[in-house]
C-alpha cells in the first residue's frame, strides 16, 4: 500500500492496546499492510512493559510510518496523554480516545491515510465525558461532514466471510423500534448498502435480504402489521430502485448455511436480530465496517473488556481481519478512483 492505515487508540484502559501491541508483532507471519496509531506513545509503551513484551515505539509522522514499520510500531503521537491503567478509565480517557478519533479521520481525508481502523471505545466513558453523539458510526459522520462539507448517511454493517448483516435501527430499546422503524430508513439503509457493497466490495450487483419485524415476517397482518405497512413498501421501493432485494423475511430462517448463500448482505430490524447471528457464526473474526461515509472505516467487533485489560489474553483476531478489511476497501476505492466514470458504468 501506498499510504498507512491509521488506527486509533480507543479506550486507554482496554484491550485496544494489547491487541494493538499483539497484531504489530505478528505483522511479517500475517503480512500485514504498514499501520500506524494515533495516541499516545508512552501509553503503549507502558502496556508493552505490563505485558511483557518488547515492543520499540517510534514516533513518526504519517508519512513515515510505512518505513517505519517494520523496525518499530509507528505512533504519530498527541498532545494529549493517556494516563489509565488497565481495566481502570481516568479523566485521561476520553480526551485521548476523541483526540485519537479527530486525528484519524483528519489524515484520511487529508490523504495521508487510506483508511481508519478504529480501537474499541466505552461509551459510557466518553458519555460522563460530555460525549453526545450516540456511538462511533454517529461521531464519524459528523466528523466527516466538518472535514468535507458533505452529509452523511452512516451505516453499520457486521461483516465476516460467512455473513453481513445491518441493524437498521441499532441501539434502542425493543420497546422504540417500532415507532423509529420507517419506510425510509429502511430505503435509504438498503440504498446505501447496495452502494457500498457495489463500490467498495465490488459485488456487481449486490443482493439484500431484508428482514421482517415480527415473528414470521408479520404473518400476515396476525402478528403485527409494520411487515405490511412498513417493510414490504420499502422493499418494494429499493427494487424500483434498480437493488436487487426481497422480503419482508422470516428472520427464524434467515442465516442458516443454505439461506445464506442466497444473498450478500442482510438487512435486519433491530440490533439483536443482525448481531446475534453474526456473533454466533464469527464472534472472533467479525468487523464492523461503516458505510455511507466518504473514507473507508473499520472496526473489530467487540468491545474493551476491561475484565482482562492488561493480562495478554486478549485476541486480536477481531482486529487483524478489521486491518485486513479496511487495506481491500481502501484499495478498491482508489482502483475505482483511477478508473474513468464511462468504465465503471
Amino acid at each position: 500500500m501506498s499510504r498507512p492505515l491509521a488506527l486509533t487508540l480507543g479506550e486507554p484502559a482496554g484491550i485496544g492496546p494489547d491487541i494493538t501491541l499483539a497484531v504489530w508483532r505478528r505483522r511479517t507471519e500475517l503480512a500485514l499492510p504498514p499501520f500506524y496509531v494515533v495516541g499516545d506513545p508512552q501509553c503503549l509503551a507502558r502496556r508493552a512493559e505490563r505485558l511483557g513484551i518488547s515492543v520499540p515505539v517510534e514516533v513518526v509522522d504519517p508519512a513515515a510510518a510505512s518505513a517505519a514499520f517494520g523496525r518499530a510500531l509507528p505512533v504519530v503521537k498527541l498532545d494529549v496523554q493517556a494516563t489509565a491503567t488497565p481495566g481502570q478509565p481516568d479523566a485521561t480517557s476520553a480526551p485521548a480516545a476523541i483526540a485519537s478519533i479527530d486525528r484519524a479521520v483528519a489524515d484520511v481525508v487529508a490523504g495521508a491515510a487510506a483508511a481508519v481502523v478504529t480501537n474499541p471505545v466505552a461509551k459510557n466513558v466518553l458519555y460522563k465525558s460530555g460525549f453526545a453523539d450516540p456511538g462511533h458510526t454517529e461521531y464519524l459522520a459528523k466528523l466527516s461532514f466538518e472535514r468535507t462539507g458533505e452529509p452523511a448517511w452512516p451505516v453499520m454493517m457486521l461483516w465476516a466471510p460467512e455473513l453481513a448483516v445491518v441493524p437498521v435501527t441499532i441501539h434502542l430499546p425493543v420497546k422504540y423500534v417500532p415507532q423509529r422503524l420507517t419506510r425510509d430508513l429502511i430505503f435509504e439503509t438498503g440504498r446505501v448498502v447496495a452502494r457500498d457493497l457495489r463500490e467498495r466490495f465490488g459485488i456487481a450487483r449486490p443482493r439484500l435480504a431484508v428482514a421482517g419485524l415480527n415473528p414470521h415476517a408479520g404473518e400476515e397482518g396476525t402478528l403485527g402489521d409494520e411487515d405490511g405497512s412498513v417493510v414490504g413498501p420499502a422493499v418494494e421501493r429499493l427494487v424500483a430502485d434498480g437493488i436487487d432485494a426481497r422480503g419482508p423475511l422470516a428472520a427464524d430462517s434467515m442465516f442458516h448455511e443454505a439461506a445464506r448463500k442466497t444473498y450478500d448482505a442482510a438487512l435486519c430490524m433491530y440490533h439483536d436480530q443482525a448481531l446475534i447471528p453474526i456473533k454466533t457464526l464469527a464472534f472472533d473474526h467479525a468487523v464492523n465496517v461503516t458505510l455511507g461515509l466518504p473514507f473507508v472505516r473499520t472496526s473489530p467487533d467487540h468491545g474493551t473488556a476491561f475484565d482482562i485489560a492488561g493480562t495478554g489474553r486478549a485476541d486480536p483476531s477481531s482486529l487483524i481481519a478489521a486491518i485486513r478489511l479496511a487495506a481491500r476497501l481502501a484499495a478498491n476505492d482508489a482502483a475505482r478512483q483511477r478508473t474513468p466514470a464511462a468504465a465503471q458504468r
